[in-house]
């Protein structure tokens, strides 16, 4: 199964707020994929097994894996084209 990590400083607030929307974006598109909210500390332990990033921070380093803006899943602007990179992500 595909799986996407939201990552915040703490992995409570703001990652589950995004991780919830994704969840449900991705059950509308009908497409099958794990979502977890996970804290900045334990990204480098969970990006190692995921197929996309979504970041509530700006990245400073390339995991290798598609990077989405998860400020945009937060306020809408410019969610359109942060779902189409993650739908060509999971296909």
């Amino acid at each position: 199964m595909k799986r996407v990590i939201v990552a915040c400083g703490s992995g409570v607030a703001t990652s589950q707020t995004v991780a919830s929307k994704v969840k449900r974006i991705l059950q509308e598109k009908k497409i099958s994929a794990e979502v977890e909210a996970v804290d900045i500390k334990s990204l480098d332990r969970h990006v190692k097994n995921c197929d996309v990033y979504i970041a509530i921070t700006k990245p400073k380093t390339d995991y290798g894996v598609p990077t989405l803006n998860g400020i945009a899943f937060l306020t809408g602007m410019g969610m359109d084209k942060e779902v189409e990179k993650l739908v060509e992500a999971l296909k």
